[in-house]
């Protein structure tokens, strides 16, 4: 099946899963086991259901959700078997309430041989999505620009300032006769930045942009993302 996304725009910093996980809950005997990962295109979704599918291959229900995109354009999902609109649906509603881009997710279920009913079958399929995303490690990817600055040393207090007070990490440094600085700016922080700078420094820094990429923090540490 196919969902309209929920929203018409969407910004291109969002949030993803850079490190799947699983997460297990139990309903009434029956064991929803939630397997998520991070996807880039359908071709990797297919082949990503097709593996939690075989490892799980004697469960009876094998339902899946999946969002691909900056905007989400791609959204599907499975019911598998289930009653329709109690599995996929509610699991792909768990990823967009979370603003979720570019993850699938894949809930197995045991069944226990105690029927849950719909809202049950609900409630247990978003629970499970839940606790997979709750294991995964989640950022936000950011579009970002390099930005190579360079100064003299007696305009070096103040630019450290500015960056230290934007938050703004330093990817790399050189100290020769002059000092070059490597700074990692989100892309909407840019312009501002740029006259900050400039006026910060009365002019003398020259700003280069060196590039853009999309980063993101990783286990406390920014990272530039592939």
């Amino acid at each position: 099946m196919t969902a309209q996304r929920t929203e018409e725009e969407r910004k291109v910093d969002h949030r993803m899963v850079f490190r799947g996980g699983e997460g297990e809950i139990t309903e009434k005997r029956s064991r929803f086991i939630a397997t998520v990962r991070p996807v880039k295109s359908e071709e990797e979704a297919a082949e990503f259901i097709e593996t939690v599918r075989k490892k799980y291959w004697d469960a009876r229900h094998n339902c899946y959700a999946y969002v691909i995109g900056d905007h989400q354009d791609i959204q599907r999902y499975s019911d598998d078997g289930e009653p329709g609109g109690t599995a996929g649906r509610p699991m792909l509603d768990v990823l967009l309430g979370e603003n979720i881009h570019d993850t699938a997710v894949v809930v197995t279920r045991y069944f226990g041989g105690i029927l849950l009913g719909t809202g049950g079958l609900v409630r247990a399929y978003q629970g499970a999505a839940k606790e997979g995303l709750a294991s995964s490690l989640i950022i936000t990817r950011i579009q970002g620009v390099k930005l190579k600055i360079t100064t003299d040393y007696t305009g070096l207090g103040k630019i450290q300032y500015i960056l230290g007070e934007r938050g703004i990490p330093v990817l790399d440094s050189s100290y020769t006769e002059k000092v070059e600085l490597t700074a990692l700016v989100p892309e909407a922080l840019w312009p501002a930045l740029e006259e900050e700078l400039t006026d910060g420094t009365n002019g003398k820094a020259v700003l280069e942009e060196a590039g853009k990429c999309f980063y993101g923090d990783i286990d406390g540490k920014i990272q530039v993302l592939e």
